[in-house]
């Protein structure tokens, strides 16, 4: 088990954890909350080992191995599978030992190695790290893809993969779906649940937590309380002791008004005078209790549209995807057909790689449909939340920079006090406001979209995964602004919690179609579990040794037919195939160039032109996620059709 007995952390002169004393016990299954700054990431660098306490005992067993997710972006030519195989030390310290022994031609080394491969589960060691990539939603055709060839968001799923991969007694996961669609999303929470050892989880995603964690332990103002439940359970639990904490205050309060109000009375009389002297000494003697200071509740809400068109926008008979540098057109949706009517509020589902995003994009009117027509409603005005804050912010500019420059287009009668006043009703006090984009988290970057949304009077919201940096409290006033907002709502989001708040209806985008999907978030949960095992099926169908083929036919017709499929196969993937090369091939340049343009972020000075600049960053980040996009399409379709 784990004891903290009487911690102190401090950093600098802050004190984070002070007379912090609690028991993890072996095998559960923890949520660590509390808010942004409060010292949850410093925790868990101290039971990483990377941080010691300044005070108190921390108690870990000796023997137990850790696993992390390394918060770095891997640089690596190695294949995804074999990066992935790396996380497992004790199966490489084997193999270590193994290819050692057999170079000394130490036989006993040698049964010994061969013994440690055993332990390490070397015969399935490949299979296991493949379960863990396709499980967070790679394609088949990625597993010995090079990990450089990679996005940042996928390059630290394969990061997650390498975590889990590791045999762990204690696993610590900080923020582990940021980078999550909802189909890797459900897929991890099976497999946290599987988990045999101890688990410490870092998550703004209130379902995840319920769904993973029996305890939650809270860091509220340098305290920390172990509570045995889920996140909403400790919720409860929090509202009960807070109203308790009120009503025993309160009464407190009542009684000091009257033993001040004696005291007041008859300390000038010399017969009162030794009465009141003593409750002056309870009065002193007497422990305060503090009010419940209510955290400062971060609430918004949008603005009543100006016009409602019906219907809103539509879409017809078209094919929806981008044109390659060379001009070629690549297609990722056909044939949608669909319509936005006044008040619908959808929520978009399919797992990364299938063209939700694409077709945002398309809605939004970033990318003209290849094919068909998109037609907009008289007076549509849409508000437009990218999956990448960057695709809409310019890190150079201030927040009030943004906001002068949105209300010369929206609102030209704005005066630049109300602008202030407007962003300080989004957490974004003047000294806040001047700094530049640059500068902020993750979180303020997207309460500034939030906020130019809300500015814009939108009549039509797209919203791409707008929960990524929300911590959830400024999630929960996000739900409940969306379900006063009187517009249409089309969402894309891993945040289940917010999908059953605020979306009646479904979308399913698969395999290159937009159909509605008849069902609830639980039978789509199903959905992608089934899915799930329908792949791995295959893929054990198709690794697994071949068995004798059907008796009735003679070896030489089935060598013919065998020989007829293949050759099939190949002339239906041959194009597709030549696309996946051209895309191979396009990736690593354009990576490279992104990561030389992100470095100059690192000294500013040396960028001429920061707009330029960023112009630049967001032509490439498209670039590569489009790109990325139709190379998952191809490989599903290419898999699909072997499987077949």
């Amino acid at each position: 088990m784990i004891i903290l007995d009487r911690i102190e952390l401090r950093r600098g002169a802050r004190v984070l954890l002070s007379d912090a004393s609690v028991t993890l016990h072996t095998g559960e299954k923890i949520g660590l909350v509390g808010r942004n700054g409060a010292g949850k990431s410093s925790l868990f660098s101290l039971l990483a080992g990377r941080l010691h306490e300044d005070r108190g005992t921390l108690s870990v067993p000796a023997q137990w191995q850790r696993a992390e997710v390394e918060q770095h972006m891997p640089e690596t030519d190695r294949g995804a599978t074999d990066f992935v195989l790396a996380g497992d030390e004790r199966l490489n310290h084997a193999r270590a030992a193994l290819a050692q022994a057999e170079a000394e031609r130490d036989g006993e080394a040698i049964a010994l190695a061969h013994a440690a491969l055993q332990d390490a589960g070397a015969f399935d060691a490949q299979s296991r790290a493949q379960s863990l990539i396709l499980g967070l939603g790679f394609a088949t055709d990625a597993l010995n893809r090079p990990v450089n060839s990679f996005s940042g968001g996928w390059r630290m799923r394969l990061q997650l993969a390498r975590a889990l991969m590791r045999p762990s007694d204690l696993l610590l996961l900080d923020e582990p779906t940021n980078h999550l669609d909802l189909d890797a999303l459900v897929w991890l929470e099976s497999w946290l649940q599987r988990y045999p050892g101890t688990l410490i989880v870092i998550s703004h995603d209130r379902e995840f937590l319920d769904a993973v964690t029996r305890v939650t332990l809270a860091i509220d103002g340098g305290h920390l309380t172990r509570y045995n439940g889920g996140y909403s359970a400790y919720e409860m639990w929090l509202a009960e002791q807070q109203t308790l904490q009120q009503a025993a205050f309160e009464k407190q309060q009542e009684k000091i008004a009257h033993l001040q109000k004696f005291i007041d009375r008859f300390k000038a009389k010399a017969t009162k005078a030794k009465q009141a002297q003593s409750r002056v000494k309870a009065l002193d003697r007497m422990e305060k209790l503090a009010p419940v200071l209510a955290q400062a509740e971060f609430q918004f809400e949008f603005r009543t549209p100006e016009a409602m068109p019906n219907p809103m926008l539509n879409l017809r008979q078209s094919q929806v995807g981008y044109r390659s540098p060379e001009g070629q057109i690549i297609p990722i949706l056909d044939a949608v057909q669909l319509s936005v009517l006044p008040g619908q509020r959808i929520g978009i589902l399919g797992a990364n790689g299938q063209g939700k995003s694409t077709l945002v994009k398309t809605l939004v009117g970033q990318l003209a449909p290849l094919s068909g027509q998109r037609t907009e409603g008289k007076g549509l005005a849409v508000g437009y939340f990218a999956q990448q804050e960057l695709d809409v912010l310019s890190l150079g500019d201030t927040p009030l920079e943004h906001m002068v420059r949105l209300a010369r287009h929206v609102s030209p009668q704005a005066r630049e006090q109300e602008l202030r006043n407007f962003l300080g009703s989004f957490r974004f006090p003047d000294e806040l406001a001047r700094q530049t984009v640059g500068t902020l988290s993750g979180g303020e970057r997207a309460r500034l979209v939030l906020a130019m949304l809300v500015w814009q009077k939108p009549n039509l919201l797209l919203l791409d995964e707008p929960t990524n940096h929300l911590d959830l409290a400024t999630r929960e006033a996000l739900a409940m602004a969306l379900n006063s907002f009187e517009g249409s709502l089309l969402l894309v989001s891993h945040d289940r919690a917010l999908l059953r708040s605020v979306c009646d209806e479904f979308w399913l985008v698969s395999r290159g179609r937009v159909t509605p999907f008849d069902g609830d978030l639980e039978d789509y949960q199903q959905h992608v579990l089934e899915e799930a095992r329908l792949v791995r099926d295959a893929l054990r169908q198709r690794s697994a040794p071949q068995t004798a083929l059907n008796s009735e036919t003679s070896p030489k017709l089935q060598r013919q037919q065998a020989a007829q499929k293949r050759q099939a196969l190949a002339e239906q993937t041959r194009p597709w195939r030549k696309e996946l090369e051209r895309i191979d091939t396009q990736l690593p340049t354009l990576n490279q160039e992104r990561e030389t343009l992100l470095a100059l972020a690192a000294t500013p000075e040396q960028i001429t032109d920061m707009a330029d600049w960023g112009r630049r960053c967001k032509a490439l980040e498209d670039q590569i996620h489009a790109l990325e996009e139709r190379w998952l399409e191809l490989s599903e379709m290419i898999e699909t059709v072997a499987i077949i």
